[in-house]
């Protein structure tokens, strides 16, 4: 089991945007980067025109190789860098990350790695805008299928999904 007792893994933490409490004690977050950036936003009606994000995880790690040991956690939640075009100074490329080359790899180790953590009939919640990859592309990267799922978002690009850990993974566990 993780330290603390903690129950809840997120491993693309990012900024926290979409958490109610972004210093919730029961969470794990974690990302691949520490930083703080300041990039040029007119958008955001500052006066200086810039606007400043701050990624600071609880733990440096990569969601394609997770440090826990298996069955950690009760609940992930699995938002992954999503774009795959983005400029080196982009906001957007800041704020949500970038996928490599091997993004469909990547994607798939992060799947398998979520899964591997979650607990007994854990929860994986995911987390996908499909502005540039397809939802369907991703979730062809993994063998389990979600539970259900909800559009969001201004264009009803931005999907989330619900998946339990699959009683076929428990199974082989218990051989």
């Amino acid at each position: 089991m993780v330290e603390d007792g903690k129950r809840v893994l997120d491993p693309c933490c990012g900024g926290r945007m979409f958490w109610l409490d972004k210093r919730n004690p029961d969470v794990v977050f974690g990302d691949s980067r520490h930083e703080t950036i300041v990039v040029t936003d007119r958008s955001h009606g500052r006066m200086d025109g810039t606007r400043t994000l701050r990624i600071e995880p609880d733990v440096l790690l990569d969601f394609r190789n997770l440090p826990y040991e298996d069955g950690s956690f009760k609940l992930v939640s699995f938002d992954p860098p999503h774009l795959v075009r983005a400029g080196a100074k982009s906001w957007l490329a800041a704020k949500y990350g970038k996928l490599s080359e091997a993004w469909q790899d990547d994607l798939r180790q992060g799947f398998a790695e979520c899964f591997r953590v979650l607990d007994d009939d854990g929860v994986l919640v995911f987390k996908w805008n499909e502005t540039q990859v397809k939802v369907r592309e991703v979730l062809a990267l993994t063998d389990i299928q979600p539970l259900f799922g909800q559009l969001s978002g201004n264009k009803g690009l931005t999907h989330w999904y619900v998946f339990m850990k699959p009683r076929k993974q428990l199974d082989e566990k218990n051989d």
